[in-house]
């Protein structure tokens, strides 16, 4: 299948890059998750505020479960956050008619407050996260010129690009969606545990290289414990399952993941058509407007624009950032764009490889929405330093829920800060 890269590839700013590294330690890499719920200090559910480090989320998420004595269904959260990192974030336990747990003893987990609530918490349910990132391998000189380059993102704001993250490790979730989408079994098989389709870490060759000779059994245990969905599909196959049966035994989680991918590719292609068309900050016929911080929506129709007035306090309010166009999350139900707005996302669909109308249509379509094409950066903070592993550039600042922290550090150190931050979780440092 000739699906185009997800990654956006382009930068808002026409300041140079300063490149560097990331997260070449944990502790290079803070994220603190700002919550939206206050726990009531009664109920069935307990609230749990976690620091973790070198963890997945899956694993915080297995961890905490077994702990408790529950299963992984029962842990909420808001929020999933990176493995290389070090991480506060706040989790839930389903815990009917139990006492609290002792206290959890992990090397990457520590339980800093607990207090029960009435209800789980959902993902989504965070004002933002706050980041703190230290960049590696460049001159701390350069702090002014990301001092400069900040100020320009807050006043613009800054593509609100879907990361690395949410492509996997091999970024190639966007493509396993596509072929989701289509109940193309075989080739998602394929595609997910073979050696004839994307890139794969070498430590992989022999395990996929057995798959497609068709040696399943052998193929099985040179997987490792982390390949959670080439081992289910190895396995189910090697049991006599049909290529549709082996995809659906992956966690539906996992499935639901795939189709996401697929959605953020698809919009992530939107947003660099407009961000080449000249379109980021302004509105067009049709346009469906964002209006922050929340994600109320409103229809910028041809007429509205036609009006020197109304096109005159819309352009006020874009130059403020209180609203920003807005591009689609396709999905079972979303609301369309019109006009030369819609136009525009249909031509950027064809570009990407994958049936919008395919993935909006799927038994199992994940739910639709519509997406800011800017991202507001609130609370910046640039400082230079030198400490035990070398001078760095220190970066923090605030990101709404679901904004990418490398999508603000591509736009200072150059579009590859992707493959220096490579994907650990399902959505890794998204909100």
């Amino acid at each position: 299948m000739n699906i185009a890269s997800p990654l956006l590839g382009r930068r808002l700013l026409d300041l140079p890059p300063i490149g560097g590294r990331i997260k070449e330690r944990p502790e290079d890499f803070l994220v603190d998750e700002e919550p939206l719920i206050e726990p009531s200090g009664q109920g069935e559910h307990l609230h749990m505020g976690v620091q973790k480090m070198g963890l997945t989320h899956d694993e915080l998420v297995r961890v905490v479960a077994r702990h408790c004595g529950v299963q992984e269904r029962a842990i909420g959260h808001a929020g999933m956050k990176d493995r290389v990192a070090v991480t506060r974030q706040t989790i839930s336990v389903h815990l009917p008619g139990l006492p609290d747990p002792p206290v959890l003893d992990h090397p990457g987990v520590q339980v800093l407050w607990t207090r029960r609530h009435d209800a789980k918490l959902r993902p989504g349910q965070l004002r933002g996260n706050r980041f703190s990132i230290r960049i590696r391998g460049v001159d701390p000189l350069v702090a002014p010129r990301v001092q400069r380059a900040m100020q320009v993102l807050v006043a613009r704001g800054v593509p609100n690009a879907y990361g690395p993250q949410r492509f996997g490790h091999r970024c190639n979730s966007h493509v396993l969606g596509a072929l989701l989408s289509l109940e193309r079994w075989q080739e998602l098989a394929s595609e997910l545990c073979g050696a004839r389709g994307s890139a794969f870490p070498d430590s992989q060759r022999e395990a996929r290289e057995r798959f497609d000779a068709g040696d399943f059994a052998g193929s099985l245990p040179l997987w490792a414990r982390g390949d959670h969905a080439e081992r289910a599909v190895t396995r189910a196959l090697a049991d006599g399952r049909d290529a549709r049966r082996a995809v659906l035994s992956v966690r539906e989680p996992t499935r639901g993941f795939w189709m996401s991918a697929a959605q953020s590719a698809l919009f992530n292609a939107v947003l660099a058509l407009r961000l080449d068309r000249g379109l980021y900050g302004r509105f067009v016929a049709g346009d469906v407007a964002n209006i922050h911080p929340g994600r109320s929506l409103f229809r910028v129709s041809g007429s509205l624009l036609s009006d020197a007035a109304e096109a005159a306090a819309l352009a006020g309010r874009l130059e403020r950032l209180e609203i920003s166009p807005s591009g689609p999350v396709v999905g079972a139900d979303f609301m369309q764009a019109e006009e030369e707005a819609l136009a525009l996302e249909r031509e950027a669909f064809t570009t990407t490889g994958i049936d919008a109308e395919a993935l909006a249509a799927a038994r199992a379509a994940p739910e639709g929405a519509r997406r800011s094409l800017r991202m507001r950066v609130t609370n910046p903070q640039v400082e230079s330093g030198v400490d035990e592993h070398g001078p760095h550039v220190r970066v923090a600042f605030d990101l709404p829920r679901g904004g990418y922290a490398t999508t603000v550090l591509a736009e200072l150190m150059g579009p590859s800060v992707g493959d220096a931050g490579a994907a650990d979780d399902s959505a890794s440092i998204e909100g």
